[in-house]
């Protein structure tokens, strides 16, 4: 029984360098990834986990992750206080305690490739909507931002305010997390790869520490849920939920959630998920002018309508309360976790949206 309890623990270590080594052996092939995982692994896998976890109101990602933390800190613990009564055997109880963390390790981490992780080598989403991506003129960007300050200003106008005159979803965030799903659906038309059932997004209970940690959402993808913080302003809540659900289609990237996110709001029959979208969409294209043509940034910017720039104070009054040391940390991890997946820019590329963004607009435009 030890020899076979050995065995199946070597099997599971092994499983650790061998999930290693398939993820960078699948970045020399995304198109193979694209076609084989992401759209039919990938996709037949989230589904059927995504459908199931569904089922319940809540996030059931949230109850794993709470247990999961209890429980190594109850190992933790529980070794500390083995180790306290018998010093003499404290060398044997943690080699078996390091060993058996490395075995589930490598099951966590070969499952995680399974479920989601290989995604991070598919094709980029410029090259699956057939955009070219060259790079692009000042003038280029100061005019897109121009079109996207037109289009903003004018959804600005059909949406229900507060009594502090800022932007609020007349059906609460529940509902709007209900009727996410419609911008996919309707994208799909256009991008079949965004086709698919899978759950709704979920409202994280614990929003608050998602907060303070800086964080607008998490898309977990051993349950393969889309969880969003449920305290963000009503503005960036259609686009947050777009977002994860991009992620819960397959696509990693955070550059590329963005302008996903951005499609699906865009689409989607309602003018609140319309307006959030192109807000999101207007903020990233302006801060990039911001660092090349700062006059022209200045002229825009003074074109912002009134019930914008409280839409945007608000915004910032909202995440300013939760700035400090911890969502420093938050960042750091968040970067490391990126660099780790072969997202070389780590945060920053979530700048790179606005290269899809020009290529739309240049498309348009012809």
């Amino acid at each position: 029984m030890k020899t076979i309890n050995k065995y199946k623990k070597l099997m599971m270590f092994l499983l650790l360098p061998l999930g290693i080594l398939l993820f960078i052996l699948s970045s020399y092939f995304p198109a193979l990834v694209e076609n084989i995982y992401s759209n039919l692994i990938y996709r037949f896998i989230a589904q059927i986990i995504s459908l199931i976890t569904g089922i319940f109101p809540i996030s059931a990602a949230e109850f794993l992750v709470a247990a999961f933390l209890l429980y190594a800190f109850w190992k933790i613990i529980d070794m500390l206080v083995k180790t306290f009564k018998d010093p003499n055997g404290r060398k044997l109880l943690w080699k078996k305690f390091i060993a058996n963390t490395l075995a589930y390790t490598g099951v966590l981490y070969f499952t995680f490739l399974t479920v989601w992780g290989f995604n991070y080598h598919r094709l980029p989403f410029s090259k699956v909507a057939g955009f070219d991506t060259k790079p692009a003129s000042t003038k280029e960007l100061g005019d897109l931002c121009e079109d996207l300050l037109i289009r903003t200003n004018s959804l600005r106008t059909m949406v229900k305010e507060n009594a502090k005159g800022v932007m609020k979803l007349p059906e609460g965030k529940t509902e709007a997390a209900k009727k996410a799903y419609k911008g996919f659906e309707e994208a799909s038309k256009i991008y079949p790869v965004f086709k698919g059932s899978y759950g709704r997004p979920k409202e994280v209970i614990f929003s608050q520490a998602m907060s303070w940690t800086g964080i607008g959402g998490i898309y977990f993808p051993f349950t393969a849920e889309a969880n969003v913080n449920a305290d963000l302003p009503d503005s960036s809540f259609p686009a947050t939920l777009c977002h994860e659900m991009a992620h819960q289609r397959g696509f990693p990237r955070e550059d590329e959630a963005n302008y996903i996110a951005y499609l699906a709001c865009k689409n989607h029959p309602d003018v609140e998920f319309q307006y959030s979208g192109t807000l999101l969409a207007l903020n990233y294209s302006m801060g990039s002018l911001s660092q090349y043509d700062r006059k022209r940034f200045d002229a825009i910017r003074k074109r912002y309508s009134p019930g914008l720039l409280r839409d945007l104070t608000a915004a910032n009054n909202f995440w300013k309360q939760y700035q400090g040391r911890l969502q420093k940390v938050a960042s750091k991890v968040n970067n490391a976790y990126l660099k780790a997946n072969m997202q070389k820019d780590g945060v920053h590329s979530y700048g790179r949206m606005v290269d899809l963004l020009l290529a739309e607009y240049k498309t348009r435009n012809k």
